[in-house]
This record gives C-alpha cells, sequence and structure tokens, in this order.
C-alpha cells in the first residue's frame, strides 16, 4: 500500500520508519543534528509547499530518505490506517 504524503508523492507505506512532528520533534538537539546530516547527505526530499508540519523517514531499497510536508503528523497517521492512501473515503 501507498501512502500520499503531499504534494502528488507517495510511498510505500512498508517502508516508512516514522512520522514525527517537525515542531514537536525539532526541539530535541540529537533530531536537529539528525536532520541536519541528512540535508547534508542530500536525502531530505521536500514535498512542502507551504510551512512544514511533519517529516517522515522512509528506509527503502534506495536507502534512507527523510520526506518534509505540510501534511500534519495526524493526518498522515489517519491515512496509513485507512485503505485509502490519500485519505478520501468515506468514514
Amino acid at each position: 500500500m501507498y501512502l500520499h504524503i503531499g504534494n502528488g508523492m507517495v510511498v510505500d507505506d512498508r517502508e516508512i520508519v516514522g512520522i514525527f512532528d517537525i515542531d514537536y520533534c525539532s526541539v530535541d538537539r540529537r533530531t536537529r543534528r539528525y536532520l541536519s546530516n541528512a540535508q547534508k547527505e542530500g536525502r531530505i526530499i521536500d514535498v512542502s509547499q507551504e510551512i512544514p508540519k511533519s517529516f517522515i523517514i522512509v528506509d527503502g531499497a534506495d536507502g534512507e530518505k527523510v520526506y518534509i510536508t505540510n501534511v500534519s503528523p495526524s493526518t498522515l497517521t489517519k491515512r496509513a490506517g485507512s485503505k485509502d492512501p490519500y485519505g478520501t473515503e468515506n468514514s
């Protein structure tokens, strides 16, 4: 199954390591260092067109990537639990 993470981008949900709130998690020094290293190594893919709300760590066949998105962590989590990766199913 695939998860729509915003701006037409989808990721394989089996490769998702975690979904994190960017405001809450970026306060921690270790998280800031992790994101800084990922940026330096070219592993960050920014799919947000607005203020970013979350980041998703994906570990796939081509290595670990970090996706920055303006979709909230709660919306992404709901989509991940849904059969519809775009979260458009009627509940």
